[in-house]
């Protein structure tokens, strides 16, 4: 991959680790992004700087640097589109050199949010993930912030000592929280959460940028498992279903995670999550051999199902 690729990826990776929503998830904003940081492709991302940028220099900036060219009229999708929702998620400034500035004046320009410049400096070194973490704890996700009425009754989840998030209210939730506070501290201690889903907002964690380290596209979160943690002692990716009411690691789901983890340089171990065993007999002849089943009832036992070896890839 030559470097404006890499480039261009890594900025998409990190616009979903900060929480943007689907909408800003694209090509346009991750250049605008790179543009803010004045990270032209032969630049590191510790090299990322703060200038500040209107709309039509950072449409010359992508031009020049990445070779993207925006027709003049699409100033206003960029404008509402993209550096709206930066503003809204605090990771741009609003002319912070003249805040009185108006609105609608062809002076108007952005720079990116201090301590988003500190985060994004970290980028690609061994500090990315406590500085995220740190980060997304210290502040209120866009994605979260267009989903209030969802908030009230969250279920709060421990990711790491001192850092918690919040997923959607329902047993669903209640069970990935077990799964990351019960059952990884047991059988796969000191792994590092990579994604946790979330019925409300489809995700409600996810270090895009390590998962791309992994080998993996992230751009298929859509079909992800409930939680996916990589146990690096053992250089093993997890990928766990939490299942209440649907949806075991059956033949199907089995085939169609090992297609979609293909790429992934860690060994793949497969999990299946039930409340209690009274839910687990409802599916035991659905689940799919060479697997591990766990019920958060008994958290300290782990069921596994045949193979020549217990807790471990194929």
């Amino acid at each position: 991959m030559n470097d404006k690729k890499a480039h261009v990826k890594a900025a998409h990776n990190i616009l979903i680790s900060l929480g943007l929503p689907r909408a800003q998830q694209n090509e346009r904003s991750a250049l605008c992004l790179l543009a803010l940081l004045n990270l032209s492709p032969e630049r590191s991302w510790s090299d990322a700087e703060d200038p500040l940028i209107g709309i039509t220099p950072i449409m010359s900036w992508v031009r020049k640097h990445y070779e993207k060219d925006y027709a003049p009229n699409t100033r206003e999708t960029v404008r509402r589109q993209t550096m709206h929702q930066f503003v809204d998620a605090g990771i741009a400034l609003y002319n912070p050199d003249k805040p009185d500035r108006p609105v609608n004046s062809p002076k108007a320009v952005y720079q990116i949010e201090p301590s988003t410049l500190h985060l994004l400096q970290s980028f690609g070194t061994p500090k990315w993930r406590g500085n995220l973490l740190d980060y997304l704890s210290d502040r209120e996700t866009l994605a979260a912030r267009y989903a209030k009425e969802r908030q009230q009754n969250r279920v709060p989840v421990q990711v790491a000592p001192g850092k918690r998030i919040s997923l959607s209210p329902g047993e669903h939730s209640e069970l990935i929280r077990s799964i990351i506070e019960e059952f990884a501290p047991r059988f796969a201690p000191g792994s590092v959460l990579i994604y946790s889903g979330d019925t409300g907002d489809k995700w409600g964690y996810f270090d895009a940028a390590l998962l791309a380290d992994l080998g993996m596209d992230v751009d298929a979160h859509g079909k992800m498992p409930d939680v996916v943690l990589l146990y690096e002692k053992k250089n093993w990716l997890l990928l766990i279903e939490s299942v209440t009411s649907h949806g075991p690691v059956d033949g199907k789901r089995h085939a169609e995670l090992t297609h979609l983890f293909s790429g992934s340089k860690a060994g793949i171990v497969y999990v299946t999550a039930f409340p209690n065993r009274s839910v687990m007999a409802r599916y035991l002849s659905d689940i799919a051999w060479e697997t591990e089943v766990w019920v958060a009832d008994a958290p300290s036992h782990l069921i596994h199902f045949d193979g020549e070896q217990f807790l471990g890839p194929y």
